[in-house]
């Protein structure tokens, strides 16, 4: 049974810092393409940051600099360090996994993922 469960998303103020973490079960994370996606009210699930079997990295231009992608292949867990986090940040965020195409270059495309979490939410406000 494949499993993905998100943790970490809390309320913070603007310049805070969270740190989301992906439980993956079922697969082989290891081996597949992840990534992490988030959807505010009204407007379309957008591409945060992706990661391929071989650690390629690709992220967002509006988050690049600030997060950061890392994973833990023993504890089968895909993690997003969110550093100064800005009110336009806020949202719904979303793992997803596409053990098919572990090799192919990171996609931060919501098209390109078999699985999804069922989300934790991001709220940055003053």
């Amino acid at each position: 049974q494949v499993q993905l469960v998100e943790f970490g998303g809390d309320s913070v103020q603007p310049g805070g810092s969270l740190r989301l973490s992906c439980v993956a079960s079922g697969f082989a994370d290891s081996s597949s393409r992840m990534g992490w996606f988030r959807q505010a009210p009204g407007q379309e699930r957008e591409g945060v940051a992706a990661i391929n079997r071989y650690a390629t990295t690709d992220y967002a231009d509006s988050v690049e600099a600030r997060f950061a992608l890392s994973k833990d292949n023993v504890r089968g867990t895909l993690y997003l360090q969110m550093d100064n986090l800005r009110p336009e940040d806020t949202a719904m965020y979303y793992c997803a996994a596409d053990p098919a195409m572990g090799g192919a270059y990171p996609s931060r495309q919501p098209s390109a993922y078999t699985y999804w979490g069922q989300g934790t939410q991001v709220t940055v406000s003053s």
